[in-house]
């Protein structure tokens, strides 16, 4: 985790800084003249709409050969698919539409079975995430929806795809994973931070805020990963975090449409908020201008920066590890800690 950022986690986190960033900077655009993706295999996961729709179009254009759409909408994944092809003259691209929903373990654990006959696995990119208005416990699980997609389903699919992508390598070097990650993580209240059991705070109804519950899930992301790098050597994937930033366009706040809070947040949004296409480039950027040297860390407008100001604080580091043994223990019908402890060697 250690690097030498231009700027501190404390000011990064500002306010000020946002709207400067939001405002006057964006990751550049990638041609293919720069980065050649010819033979590769890439995942995008909530690829039929929004930031993920136009992440797969981005690479695509930099001649990806197979493209896997990881949607929960099957039929929606196909509507994306036609319109992608439709964009491009024929030739040895391929487009697939897998069913992904993260919302289900077995969903999961099938999605990420799948994937063990592919020839190769170059990039995945965990996209997909919700923004619940409501409190709503999941069915399947017990845990509160929006912990459970974005984070809890991140954290067990990114441990499950780890070995396999090990396993499918290319002799260019690791794949990369990427988890979407957000500003939002660093102005988190995280009430829930003295609880014992840590993610079973998150699973009662009482104080819920739909906002804040999103922002702790992308703040727990972040703890997650400084845990993960830890223990997951970059030469088995490089996992890192980029920031599309706040976009317009994006079907992630479509649950607030009509309420006050959500005309109020769609007219910001439309006055200081990036195109989904220019936030994808953040994506497409992690994905493919970023080594080794990017393994655990937070990437924003095409450089590496400070993720939340608690990360890298005492009192972080030891809820991190309270986080990543309850996710362990939360997950251990999967054997993730099984995994995590063999890929460390």
């Amino acid at each position: 985790m250690e690097t030498n950022f231009d700027i501190t986690p404390e000011k990064r986190a500002s306010f000020l800084s946002f709207f400067k960033r939001q405002l006057f900077r964006q990751t550049a655009v990638l041609t293919r003249d720069e980065v050649n993706l010819a033979g590769q295999t890439v995942i995008v996961t909530g690829s039929n709409t929004g930031i993920g729709f136009e992440c797969s179009c981005q690479l695509m254009d930099l001649g990806v050969s197979r493209l896997i759409l990881a949607v929960r909408s099957t039929s929606k994944g196909e509507a994306a698919r036609n319109i992608l092809l439709s964009k491009r003259v024929a030739d040895e691209q391929i487009v697939e539409v897998w069913q992904l929903d993260l919302s289900s373990y077995d969903s999961i654990t099938k999605f990420a079975q799948r994937l063990k006959p592919l020839k190769c696995l170059d990039i995945f990119v965990h996209n997909a995430g919700l923004n619940k208005r409501s409190f709503q416990l999941n069915n399947e699980t017990g845990h509160e929806e929006c912990m459970q997609t974005n984070y809890l389903s991140l954290a067990l699919l990114t441990i499950l795809v780890l070995p396999i992508m090990q396993e499918k390598r290319s002799l260019k070097g690791p794949g990369r994973i990427l988890l979407v990650s957000s500003e939002t993580a660093a102005w988190a209240p995280f009430k829930e931070r003295e609880s014992a059991p840590l993610l079973a705070a998150f699973d009662k109804a009482d104080n819920f805020d739909g906002t804040q519950r999103y922002w702790n899930s992308k703040l727990l992301g972040q703890l997650f990963l400084s845990e993960l790098a830890k223990r997951i050597p970059s030469s088995v994937a490089v996992v890192n975090a980029p920031n599309p930033g706040l976009c317009y366009g994006s079907s992630l706040t479509s649950e607030w449409n009509g309420s006050v809070l959500g005309y109020i947040y769609n007219a910001a949004v439309r006055a200081i908020g990036r195109s989904t296409s220019v936030g994808a480039q953040a994506l497409t950027d992690a994905a493919v201008r970023h080594g080794t040297e990017s393994h655990g860390h937070y990437i924003e407008d095409g450089k590496l920066q400070p993720m939340a100001p608690l990360v890298y604080t005492e009192e972080g580091s030891r809820i991190a590890k309270r986080l990543w043994n309850e996710t362990m223990e939360s997950l251990a019908f999967a054997q993730v800690a099984e995994i995590v402890q063999h890929l460390s060697h």
